[in-house]
């Protein structure tokens, strides 16, 4: 889960319109320390997170080079662990929790693609904030698949339009959530205020709109 902490600390890294690309294999959490010479599976992980933050900007190639181990070192520095540049238990551990797998950011983006398609590009990464505002939420799932199929969540899943080929503009706005930018406002909820139907979410305060959605709490 990404904490409301996490995203803050990682907010000043913030790019706007840094171009990010997903590694080839799978990226899950691991407890195996991975280090300089390591290759492949685990570091392809590590630099994909890395990445997510704006710590890592070379390409994500699988080798534990020096610029692996300088964003590894820059990431222990910023949360206060020791700084060695080796991904042990630790450090995986507090990346693992600072940001999304590969699986995850795929979903998200395809979430983003399906609701915000033709919307402005600070509208979609509030839709993505919105995902991650309902993970952090203890009123909500916790985790991003189960916040994305909870029931009756999001039209997207109902219509069909989440299983859309996301484009580039989808997963750069997750990306941008991730690292902290947040132009909901911390809201939980959205809606299409020409589309909606449903009585009670007028009830929920409202916060801001972009573009034709109204985000709200």
């Amino acid at each position: 889960m990404i904490s409301k902490v996490t995203k803050l600390l990682f907010a000043m890294m913030l790019t706007v319109g840094t171009v990010v690309s997903l590694p080839t294999e799978k990226a899950n959490a691991h407890s195996k320390t991975v280090q300089i010479g390591d290759r492949y599976g685990q570091v392809w992980n590590l630099q994909h997170r890395l990445q997510q933050l704006g710590l890592y900007q070379s390409k994500i190639d699988g080798i534990f080079g020096p610029k692996t181990k300088s964003a590894v070192k820059r990431f222990q520095s910023n949360i206060g662990i020791k700084v060695d540049g080796i991904a042990g238990h630790q450090t995986m551990t507090k990346l693992v929790n600072a940001t999304l797998s590969k699986n995850e950011i795929q979903m998200m983006a395809q979430m983003v693609h399906g609701e915000a398609r033709g919307e402005p590009f600070k509208g979609k990464v509030a839709v993505a904030s919105v995902i991650l505002n309902r993970v952090d939420s203890s009123k909500f799932p916790n985790s991003v698949d189960k916040v994305l199929f909870d029931s009756r969540a999001f039209t997207a899943v109902a219509d069909g339009q989440y299983n859309m080929e996301p484009n580039d503009d989808a997963y750069r706005a997750v990306y941008h959530a991730i690292k902290g930018w947040d132009p909901s406002k911390g809201a939980t909820f959205y809606f299409n205020p020409n589309t909606a139907t449903s009585d009670w979410i007028w009830s929920r305060e409202q916060i801001t709109q972009i573009g034709k959605h109204i985000f709200a709490k």
